[in-house]
């Protein structure tokens, strides 16, 4: 009598496929699990010091991406795939595009862009326009964002000082970095009199904040926050866009020197 043999998996073989098929599943479920966001550089700390508490409590992973307020708009406005898109007002191109859910509009935060002196140098008064624009004129050095780059900091302060009056004056002491972080180096590294940046950058060593600059001559920058209408998953970045705008997320941003949004 023939007897059947009973096809037999080696131990090894069966670890193998086990941990194949296995391996394979938690990449899929983090891929379905990360909320991508872009947000211009005066709210990266502000986030970045908010995502690991966000990730504990959610289990949810965040993927953020940071540049100059003008260039994050154009990304959103031409349908880089972002589930959570935090610009700047005003923003007429990011609304028609169709690329974000109008209606979830939240906002965030507003900062204002401020002077700042190396460590331990005077600080000078710029509690009115009028001593602001002393100031300017007689600094032989002053650095900043540079606009040209799509710095949201630096297009204010160019404003500021046409507001003043003074841009002609100043062209020849300006010096123009890539983003506020450098434009605050440039003074720790004494390269630079005085600089100006948004305050939320200004967590520099060498460097001390003086404070922001007037409103009559320099409005603060409001940041909003939206849903994508392409996100992956719409009910994860809602969470995250909610986490943003909550009370906790209120006092992260004005440990960076923000003011939570209304």
């Amino acid at each position: 009598m023939v007897q059947l043999m009973k096809p037999r998996i080696s131990a090894a073989l069966l670890a193998l496929l086990l941990g194949t098929s296995f391996a394979v599943l938690p990449q899929k479920a983090l891929a379905q699990d990360e909320i991508t966001l872009i947000a211009p550089g005066g709210i990266r700390d502000a986030i970045q010091a908010m995502i690991p508490t966000f990730e504990k409590k959610t289990g949810l992973k965040v993927k953020a991406t940071f540049g100059s307020g003008l260039g994050t708009k154009k990304q959103v406005a031409s349908g880089e795939p972002f589930d959570v898109p935090v610009v700047q007002p005003p923003f007429p191109e990011v609304l028609a595009s169709g690329n974000v859910v109008p209606s979830s509009q939240k906002p965030l935060a507003s900062v204002a862009v401020g002077f700042a002196v190396s460590k331990g140098a005077p600080k000078p008064d710029i509690s009115t326009p009028d001593a602001v624009r002393k100031l300017l004129l007689a600094a032989k050095s002053v650095s900043y964002p540079n606009p040209a780059g799509g710095a949201a900091a630096g297009v204010s302060f160019d404003e500021t000082l046409k507001k003043l009056g003074i841009a002609e004056q100043m062209e020849p002491k300006l010096k123009r970095s890539q983003g506020g972080a450098a434009a605050m180096t440039m003074i720790a590294k004494g390269e630079v009199e005085i600089g100006l940046t948004f305050l939320s950058e200004m967590d520099v060593p060498g460097i001390e904040p003086v404070g922001p600059l007037p409103r009559e001559i320099s409005t603060p920058t409001t940041l909003v926050g939206f849903i994508s209408t392409h996100a992956k998953n719409p009910a994860a970045a809602q969470k995250l866009l909610d986490y943003l705008s909550s009370s906790e997320a209120a006092a992260v941003y004005k440990a960076h020197g923000m003011q939570p949004g209304r």
